[in-house]
């Protein structure tokens, strides 16, 4: 069995290439997703579809649009979400992720470290599993796959 693992969370880090070096590690069967990491891309793409826009807000929506539908479709396919909450960036897109996850009869792991325990309490709650580190979000995805 093979999972589709979608990877939500910020864009600023190499936390994905963490997770896949330790599914990696473990021969994991997994496939992972996510959103388009490369920024300038991703904020450029709803022009590059749809020809230059009048203003910076139109850009962006038109950007929105098309970088949502990206992730509809991947989170659809996915058999799990995780959602990374760091320290250092606002982090609008994964509460929208996660909870889209959790809407969806997602499982979802919630990697956080303790002090943002208390503004996602809620979020946490919902979660199936709740961690502090990726190798922790790894360890229970292995799991799934234990025979003994």
């Amino acid at each position: 069995m093979e999972l589709v693992v979608y990877l939500a969370g910020e864009i600023h880090s190499d936390w994905r290439e963490e997770i896949k070096r330790l599914a990696s590690e473990k021969q994991l069967p997994i496939v992972f997703k996510g959103p388009m990491e490369n920024h300038g891309k991703s904020d450029a793409i709803g022009e590059d579809i749809l020809g230059k826009q009048p203003n910076a807000v139109l850009r962006d929506e038109a950007a929105s649009s098309i970088n949502n539908f990206r992730t509809r479709i991947w989170l659809q396919r996915a058999d799990a979400v995780i959602a990374l909450f760091g320290e250092d960036y606002r982090q609008w897109n994964t509460a929208m992720d996660a909870a889209t996850a959790i809407e969806a009869g997602k499982p979802l792991i919630l990697i956080r470290p303790e002090k943002l325990h208390h503004a996602l309490k809620e979020l946490s709650n919902k979660a199936q599993v709740v961690v502090e580190t990726p190798a922790q979000a790894i360890a229970a995805l292995s799991y799934v796959f234990e025979e003994e």
